[in-house]
């Protein structure tokens, strides 16, 4: 039992990295089954199509499944662009706040898209039908074209022999291919530790501040869930009792729209207020009631998606 606990303990400590490596695994082994079960390289005028199509539509469809499947998507986009908010949604503020969420639901949604490409990269065999059926790379790899033709190019993916007797001329597409995928993991990890250099070095907390952050984030919102729950069944309880006994309905409390947007709007840390989330703002200013509330909501309504994972530290 003790075990189970630490394992527990060390999923929940490691969360986020766990999960992207589990995506990547996914997409790791999905990407060799495409390669080894699906992918058949026509060996024709259409290799260039053919084979880019291997290597970057599903990245794409990654991609567009990473934005589809992450909550902050929906938070960050519901009510947005609503007439009520369109002045706040136009606003130079606005989209300011807007980008600083996307970017990192972005590079969020886009590990198992470069993860994709860097296997498949690794692999060799969508880029070697690619560049097979490539005028332009043919001419810019090639050193000695010899007798061969445009048209026996096409066919040396599909064809042992003659990939064999072309190699003495061509540089071959299969090393191409994984240097450009080393290259790329290596961007990708200069770029990810740069980033998270700057990002930790431009952070307005501490540390240790950030970690309590963290913690308190995740018990906020387990514990909204977890009430809010219990209120609507409740509720609905309730409405539900009314309808089948004719009965008049008890008072039965309800936060307001007006009280649910100010909860939901964005949320810069102020190293000059102590606040670790908007409803931790809201209920120390007598309910949002304040002057000062009331002017930054106007300015950034609609635009926080409280991170569900991890609290939001202004570009941490």
């Amino acid at each position: 039992m003790d075990r189970l606990q630490k394992a527990v303990d060390f999923y929940i400590r490691h969360q986020t990295t766990l999960n992207f490596s589990i995506v990547s695994l996914v997409t790791a082994a999905s990407e060799h089954m495409f390669s080894s079960v699906v992918f058949k390289c026509p060996c024709n005028s259409d290799n260039l199509l053919y084979g880019y199509s291997f290597l970057l539509a599903p990245a794409f469809v990654l991609l567009l499944l990473g934005y589809m499947m992450n909550t902050r998507t929906w938070r960050l986009f519901t009510g947005t662009c609503s007439p009520e908010k369109h002045p706040q949604c136009c606003s130079w503020r606005s989209c300011v706040h807007f980008c600083q969420l996307f970017v990192p639901m972005t590079v969020k949604a886009s590990v198992a898209p470069l993860t994709w490409i860097a296997v498949a990269l690794l692999g060799a065999n969508f880029y070697e039908c690619a560049a097979s059926g490539s005028n332009m790379t043919a001419h810019l790899f090639c050193k000695n074209k010899g007798n061969y033709s445009q048209e026996q190019m096409y066919k040396m993916p599909c064809d042992k022999e003659l990939s064999a007797a072309m190699s003495s001329v061509c540089l071959s597409f299969h090393a191409q291919s994984q240097v450009i995928g080393w290259f790329l993991i290596a961007g990708i990890m200069t770029v990810a530790l740069i980033s998270t250099c700057v990002t930790h070095c431009c952070s307005p907390v501490s540390y240790l501040q950030f970690k309590f952050w963290k913690v308190y984030s995740k018990k906020e919102h387990k514990l909204f869930r977890i009430k809010g729950k219990e209120h609507a069944a409740k509720l609905a309880e309730r409405n539900t009792n009314c309808f089948f006994e004719a009965t008049d309905p008890a008072p039965f409390h309800i936060p307001s729209n007006e009280d649910w947007q100010k909860v939901s709007i964005l949320y810069t840390f102020n190293s000059q207020e102590q606040y670790y989330s908007m409803l931790h703002k809201y209920v120390s200013t007598n309910r949002g009631k304040s002057t000062k509330f009331k002017e930054e909501s106007q300015n950034l309504s609609g635009l926080e998606p409280v991170d569900e994972d991890q609290a939001k530290v202004s570009g941490l």
